[in-house]
């Protein structure tokens, strides 16, 4: 077993680099079409080079061979014409017989005897003269020649009377030589002998081989140049598809001026021009955008500006009418409060509109100092505290004992918990509000955590809407502004931090912000998880049994800005 261990670790490491490689392999061949393209017209072409060679190696063999056939039978047929008179008057004795073809070989390989070799097309060859019947003194069958390489068979055609030929491959002392052997019975006084004459097609074999080499080398040089067009050939289809792909890259990232350069009038050049076209018409509709977002950013903050007067003036007036409201009629002082109670929820709602403008525009900066969060965690606490008491509320602080500092703005980060504080309060339905502060090397996290309606799915991407509101028949304590959940979003992202929010019906909703312990530091996660990790296991991600499991489908009104009703008594939430 220690033995196949050194071994089996090399096979494993060895599978696993293939694997590796067939992945890069897999992930280049999905992603390059140049690729894709010399690929496959190399396989394509691959496979037409060797049906073609195989075609051309087949056709010049058999013409080889044919030609070699027809030229080896005309040399076989006047070879007999030249032995047949000396073999009219053959003495049917296996000495006499002998004797008489050797004299007619001879006369067949003798120079002047009018059969020249050369001039058939034949080519140099062996002849065989054999009796059929006769058998010399040592037992073998009288023949001169080199009778042994004929074949067998051959041998039974020229038995019956027929000539004919046979390729035949024999061993020599040489080596193995393939040999074309034509036969023909030649008539004699006492029964007809048999003449063979044995080819070599050595020469043949050489051209063959020569053939078959060429037909690779040009088969492999074809591919390598069809390699190379196809390379070029895709590169000029590729390379504008690349540009266009990295100048729309560039233009989505924001560079609006990113054009295709336009070469020519060809296919590619109109593709060129129609991108252009299109970058320019949506740039034109970005800056539309763009200075009718500042218009309208603009005009929220100029309108915003220009009630403070106003409110100012009838906020002193309303200030005297409630400070004598127990002079007037019951119906009357209950106007003068409540008409102070919409007031300030005007200047609060004046106040969050001009927030929201600054942060718009993109001038609000952020003023960050080392800040122990746990002071700003009391402060939004006793913030709530009137409003909690008021409903019962109890907020649960849980809190480190030792300082949890970080560069941030306090007055954004506690603005962020005061939020989340009341909005937790007003949806939390007179049960515990838990508030847990958490940190490491990296980042500091705030939940907060109320176990009232909760959200239905796709609520909690919804609730960091402006004036969104969950459930609009549900009344409010805090009387906020539909806001303040907006504007906590835009000062987490101002310090590089995250807001999100979890909810399950029946079972509450969390928001948790997290940011990063040094201003600028990017987040990676967060020391406090969303989800409450209390929650029964059927919660895990599916709605209670009494509650529908799909997702809401949620009316024009729901998602979209709401004014604010008139309130008699509690004030409607803005979640």
């Amino acid at each position: 077993m220690s033995v196949l261990d050194p071994a089996v670790r090399e096979l494993r490491r060895g599978v696993e680099r293939a694997r590796r490689h067939a992945a890069a392999f897999g992930d280049l061949w999905r992603r390059s079409l140049q690729l894709r393209v010399v690929v496959s017209t190399l396989a394509l072409s691959s496979a037409v080079v060797f049906v073609l060679g195989m075609v051309l190696q087949v056709q010049i063999t058999g013409q080889l061979l044919d030609t070699k056939t027809q030229a080896a039978i005309r040399q076989t047929e006047a070879s007999a014409a030249a032995v047949q008179p000396d073999l009219s008057g053959l003495n049917p004795g296996p000495d006499s017989v002998k004797s008489r073809f050797t004299a007619a070989l001879n006369k067949i390989n003798a120079a002047g005897s009018g059969l020249d070799a050369t001039s058939s097309g034949a080519g140099a060859f062996e002849p065989v003269l054999s009796d059929p019947v006769g058998v010399g003194s040592d037992g073998l069958p009288t023949a001169v020649g080199p009778w042994q390489d004929v074949p067998a068979s051959l041998t039974k055609m020229l038995e019956r009377g027929s000539a004919g030929w046979q390729i035949t491959t024999v061993e020599r002392s040489t080596g193995r030589t393939t040999l074309l052997v034509v036969g023909k019975p030649v008539n004699s006084s006492a029964r007809a002998m048999h003449l063979y004459l044995l080819f070599p097609l050595t020469g043949e074999q050489s051209t063959a081989e020569v053939v078959q080499s060429t037909l690779v080398v040009g088969g492999l040089v074809l591919l390598l140049l069809l390699a190379v067009i196809a390379n070029l050939v895709t590169r000029q289809v590729v390379r504008p598809v690349r540009q266009a792909a990295e100048i729309a890259e560039r233009f989505a990232d924001g560079s609006l001026d990113e054009r295709m350069p336009v070469v020519g009038e060809d296919d590619v050049a109109r593709l060129a021009e129609s991108y252009n076209e299109m970058a320019a018409s949506i740039q034109r509709q970005i800056h539309q955008l763009e200075e009718f977002g500042q218009l309208q950013r603009r005009f929220t903050s100029d309108v915003s500006h220009e009630l403070r007067t106003p409110l100012t003036t009838v906020r002193m007036a309303a200030d005297v009418l409630h400070a004598s409201r127990e002079q007037f009629p019951g119906g009357l002082a209950r106007s003068t409060e409540l008409l102070v109670d919409e007031l300030d929820r005007f200047e609060s709602l004046l106040g969050d509109l001009l927030e929201i403008s600054r942060l718009d525009a993109g001038v609000e900066e952020l003023a960050a100092d080392l800040v122990d969060i746990r002071v700003l965690a009391r402060r939004a606490h006793d913030s709530v505290r009137a409003i909690a008491n008021s409903s019962g509320t109890t907020i649960v602080m849980d809190l480190p004992d030792h300082e949890v500092t970080a560069e941030l703005d306090s007055r954004r980060v506690e603005r962020i918990l005061r939020n989340l504080l009341a909005n937790a309060i007003d949806h939390g339905e007179g049960l515990p509000v838990e508030l847990t502060l958490r940190s490491d090397d990296h980042a500091v996290a705030v939940t907060v955590r109320d176990r009232g309606v909760g959200l239905r799915p796709g609520e909690a991407d919804l609730v960091f809407n402006r004036f969104w509101r969950a459930d609009p028949s549900r009344n409010r304590r805090t009387g906020g502004t539909g806001l303040g959940l907006s504007i906590s979003l835009e000062d987490a992202r101002l310090h590089g931090g995250w807001l999100e929010a979890w909810g399950e019906r029946g079972y509450g909703a969390v928001f948790r912000l997290t940011v990063p312990c040094r201003h600028g530091h990017e987040l990676t996660g967060s020391p406090l998880p969303l989800e409450p990790p209390d929650l029964p296991a059927v919660v895990a991600g599916q709605e209670p049994a009494e509650e529908p499991t799909g997702e809401v489908e949620l009316t024009e009104e729901e998602i979209t800005w709401q004014p604010a009703q008139p309130v008699t008594g509690d004030r409607e939430e803005v979640r």
